[in-house]
């Protein structure tokens, strides 16, 4: 019935844009009541595909240079820097380029200290909750129809890291999510995965690892790629977080 009724609002025009004051009349605010938003500089947009993605901080401008300079790129920050989102957008960007033939996701089943029990399904089934943040970056990139075809056709494939052990990823956009947690030998493992004409991203915050303290090597593998010139360790604070004013407030207490 409610469908019905909505199909017949549409008919008959109610959603038409003469209903509304001006255009911005139109777009929700993310915070009702308030004029905030992440850049000053740019007024709210309704949530349409992003066709490009702009730096909002000096960092964020940082590790997009580093991802088109560079062919491993670490991206270590707190929450809310952009890390996850600005990866998946140059990977996206990379293969509608040509660049590169398909896009790679990985990122570790790592319950947040609450279990989810038994998952039933396929593979890509049981990973979808923990690949969550992922998608949501995918699809404001790309159409809900086009992103279901590349992922039946193969060309963005989600990567579990107990599966990624003896691949060689050739032509491909690696994006490894949430990498602190990770153990070192994981990490280890993941970055010699790298192939020709292929670039990798690996994020994480040191500071908030489901893993024990002593288990997680994030921190200990970028420290030691800082050693490398060929590989960029970008490092994000917390001036460079893109939500809501209050998480980088919080960030300093908890």
């Amino acid at each position: 019935m409610a469908k019905r009724s909505v199909k017949r609002r549409l008919k008959a025009g109610e959603f038409n844009s003469k209903h509304y004051e001006s255009e911005e009349a139109k777009i929700q605010s993310l915070f009702p009541g308030t004029h905030w938003s992440p850049d000053d500089k740019e007024p709210m947009r309704d949530q349409r595909f992003v066709k490009k993605v702009k730096p909002r901080s000096l960092g964020q401008e940082r590790l997009m240079k580093a991802i088109d300079e560079k062919n491993l790129v670490l991206a270590l920050g707190p929450a809310g820097t952009g890390k996850t989102y600005l990866a998946v957008a140059k990977a996206v960007e990379a293969l509608e380029a040509g660049k590169v033939s398909r896009i790679v996701l990985s990122r570790p089943a790592v319950e947040a200290g609450e279990s989810i029990g038994f998952l039933p399904g396929a593979m890509e089934e049981k990973l979808a909750p923990y690949l969550r943040p992922l998608y949501d970056a995918l699809a404001d990139r790309l159409s809900p129809k086009k992103l279901k075809a590349m992922m039946a056709e193969g060309v963005i494939e989600i990567a579990p890291i107990g599966y990624m052990r003896g691949r060689t990823l050739n032509n491909a956009f690696v994006v490894v999510d949430e990498a602190q947690n990770c153990t070192y030998g994981q990490l280890k493992m993941l970055l010699t995965r790298l192939g020709w004409n292929s670039t990798m991203v690996v994020t994480g915050d040191p500071a908030q690892s489901d893993l024990l303290p002593e288990m997680s090597g994030l921190a200990t593998i970028a420290d030691k790629m800082d050693e490398l010139e060929d590989v960029r360790v970008s490092r994000l604070e917390s001036k460079d977080i893109v939500r809501h004013p209050l998480v980088a407030t919080m960030l300093t207490v908890l």
